[in-house]
């Protein structure tokens, strides 16, 4: 019953025409948003089965990125279907067993027969597979805009590791949010940015050739650990233990410009005095930058963060090593809207990327920002496992008229749940249907004239037809079926693999209880 009540939340946010969900939590503060892993992440379930789904839909969104609402409906779908077998008495294992024969047939199915290798189909397919990504978010209306900014900024942080594979790291692009223009003026910077100003206005707003020192200790006035006392005698020396406090911090500062570096960025504090030495020096100082950005920046222009300079060789004395300094072409100081931004193009390691998203409010920034996410994992599994399937319920519905007839072939208990299976997969297509208002009877019944059509050609010349309806999908602006992969509704197929994997599994792991054990508080002792 959990399950079932979880499923009901998200149902109605799956799909182009889904609607949005608007979460309030104990503070008051408001999340507006259709993705499924964050409406499920911000809900407090109690019920252990449930969370079961909780957890599922995060592993799809850090796995796949895409596809967290389906993956948790069709978990619910199998289960409640499996239940029903189960009170008809047949054994849970032969429904587990049908269950796993099921995905391991559609697995097979998918990778031989519905995914389409992306290198025949170039650019325009990974623009494609963002824009059917968006489709479902805020972003519908602006999907070609950001389709290819998205598209751009992936291809563009390639890496290659050293076996040799092509690798797309999402978190080399970075997404900042400002206030105010449309959405149409976000723009791709090629570099990195972040939301940080120069410590002190007499530093130079712009650097060329930076050499970049990442540390994180404060550059404070030196101060004894706690508990440690001084007792002096006369206020000279009090005065020499000032002085000599504020010189280990200005020869921690003089050992990093000596080091060559020309851009400083501090993860704790800069004292005033110390700013003084780089003002003369002509850096860049900047303090309080978050430790996660510290680290990615690190990365991308092939420095490491330094954590203290203390050397641990023979004469415990403080250095700083050349080789932690990371090395970028430009750095510069740039407004954005009522804010502040350092830029730095040109890393040495990989080439960062930054989009600044515009737009009116807060809630708005933070859907983008989600949705943007989500096209960046969907591009990244395209580019890297290079192969796509067509969307809108046609992986679904091909799977079940597929397995329905592969049911058939088996004489044993596992039928059953084999052809439960395949009927749990049109739950996908049926709720997108009816999410845009259309009579999902019809349509699913025509999707399975097509697919039976299309798993029955023989490979004659007048059958090249009916093979392309396995490619068949729904409509949903026009309320009709289409050739989804002509018109550009695409996903990646590892995300539709996955989804099944998960779901698949999340069902037999609850399937398999069969009795709950609650442990009683222990009894509070009278006062």
């Amino acid at each position: 019953m959990a399950v079932l009540a979880l499923s009901n939340i998200v149902k109605t946010s799956l799909g182009p025409q889904g609607l949005d969900k608007m979460l309030v939590d104990d503070i008051g503060d408001v999340t507006i948003t259709n993705d499924g892993a964050t409406i499920l992440k911000q809900l407090e379930v109690t019920h252990p089965a449930a969370r079961v789904l909780v957890e599922l839909s995060q592993i799809q969104d850090r796995e796949v990125g895409d596809g967290t609402t389906s993956v948790v409906l069709l978990a619910a779908e199998l289960l409640k279907r499996g239940n029903e077998l189960i009170k008809n008495g047949i054994h849970a294992t032969n429904v587990m067993a049908g269950y796993r024969l099921a995905l391991k047939e559609s697995i097979k199915f998918i990778q031989s027969t519905m995914s389409v290798k992306t290198d025949s189909l170039g650019r325009e397919a990974l623009v494609n597979a963002a824009k059917t990504s968006m489709s479902s978010k805020l972003l519908n209306a602006e999907s070609d805009f950001f389709s290819d900014m998205v598209v751009n900024a992936m291809t563009n942080v390639k890496t290659i590791n050293a076996t040799g594979q092509a690798k797309y790291p999402v978190k080399a692009v970075h997404i900042l949010k400002t206030h105010g223009m449309s959405s149409r003026d976000s723009v791709l910077v090629d570099g990195y940015a972040i939301e940080a100003t120069r410590s002190a206005q007499g530093m130079p707003s712009s650097i060329d050739k930076a050499k970049i020192a990442f540390v994180d200790f404060n550059l404070n006035k030196y101060r004894l650990a706690m508990g440690v006392q001084v007792l002096c005698h006369d206020a000279e020396a009090l005065y020499q233990i000032r002085t000599a406090e504020m010189d280990v911090c200005k020869k921690r500062c003089q050992m990093l410009i000596d080091a060559g570096a020309n851009v400083v960025l501090c993860a704790r504090g800069i004292d005033d005095f110390a700013l003084k030495y780089f003002v003369e020096a002509g850096v860049i100082a900047i303090r309080r930058v978050p430790k996660s950005d510290l680290r990615r920046m690190a990365n991308c222009s092939g420095g490491k963060v330094v954590v203290s300079l203390a050397d641990l060789g023979e004469e415990n004395e403080e250095s700083y090593d050349v080789s932690s300094l990371g090395e970028c072409e430009r750095v510069f100081e740039k407004r954005v809207g009522d804010w502040e931004y350092m830029f730095f193009e040109g890393m040495k390691a990989t080439r960062a990327q930054t989009i600044v998203i515009r737009g009116a409010n807060e809630f708005f920034l933070d859907e983008v920002e989600r949705s943007l996410h989500d096209s960046l994992c969907v591009i990244k599994r395209v580019l890297e496992s290079n192969s796509i399937v067509a969307g809108g319920g046609s992986v679904e519905v091909a799977l079940s008229v597929y397995l329905d007839d592969y049911a058939r072939t088996l004489g044993s208990r596992e039928q059953l749940a084999i052809a439960e299976f395949s009927e749990s997969l049109l739950c996908i297509p049926k709720i997108l249907s009816l999410n845009a208002a259309k009579d999902a009877t019809e349509l699913i019944a025509k999707l399975r004239v097509y697919h039976s059509a299309a798993q029955r050609s023989d490979g004659n010349a007048n059958d090249e037809k009916k093979k392309a309806l396995k490619y068949s999908g729904l409509d949903l602006i026009n309320g009709k079926v289409r050739n989804n992969l002509a018109n550009g509704v695409i996903e990646p197929s590892m995300s539709k693999v996955k989804s099944l994997k998960f779901a698949t599994e999340a069902a037999i792991t609850i399937l398999r209880i069969d009795d709950s054990i609650k442990l009683a508080p222990p009894p509070q002792e009278q006062q």
